[in-house]
């Protein structure tokens, strides 16, 4: 018989993420964040390849990434409103932590599996921040993307990539409930 945690499946079923805009000091500082990373690498990893990493990235290197941003941009010649969601993303920031893919040769892990590991860090990431009274957001964009300004920002190697980057930090408003799937419409139950 299963031992039910009714706490948990009630955090789940009401969790909602906070609009990274929304988030302002305090951040975790490096104590009350590592309990946080710990429980977000405590994902699903077929064949223990550990397909992720961690960039915490602090103030300093936040201001760094929004001036790369529009520097990028700008050399690449991107749409200025496109240069500007960049630059924003880390220049409101007060902590972010970058989860990076770490593409892994494996004959028995397929890469579509290690994507998935690394995408369900992240959830798990989004997830523990909010469990520890945090506000969090998971953004990508075009700085998650973009092959250039990730490995001038990150040092990315090409076996790796952005999976998503994660906003921790206090939330100034209750953020917004949105529709969620009606549950029939989208679950299908077999019985032969």
């Amino acid at each position: 018989m299963p031992t039910p945690n009714p706490a948990a499946l009630e955090f789940l079923l009401t969790r909602r993420s906070c609009p990274a805009k929304t988030l302002t000091l305090p951040a975790p500082d490096r104590a009350a964040l590592k309990p946080i990373l710990t429980a977000a690498t405590r994902t699903p990893d077929h064949g223990k390849l550990e397909p992720w990493r961690l960039i915490v990235l602090e103030r300093g290197a936040l201001d760094r990434l929004s001036a790369l941003a529009v520097s990028h941009g700008n050399a690449v010649g991107m749409d200025p409103e496109q240069i500007e969601k960049g630059r924003k993303q880390f220049a409101d920031s007060h902590l972010c932590v970058a989860v990076i893919e770490v593409r892994r040769d494996s004959p028995k892990v397929p890469l579509i599996e290690q994507t998935y590991s690394a995408g369900a860090v992240c959830l798990a990431l989004l997830n523990a921040a909010l469990a520890a009274g945090w506000g969090a957001n998971w953004l990508s964009g075009w700085v998650g993307h973009d092959r250039g300004f990730v490995r001038a920002a990150l040092g990315l190697s090409e076996n790796e990539r952005v999976a998503g980057y994660i906003h921790i930090g206090t939330e100034t408003s209750a953020p917004p409930d949105r529709p969620r799937p009606a549950l029939d419409a989208i679950a299908t139950w077999v019985t032969e």
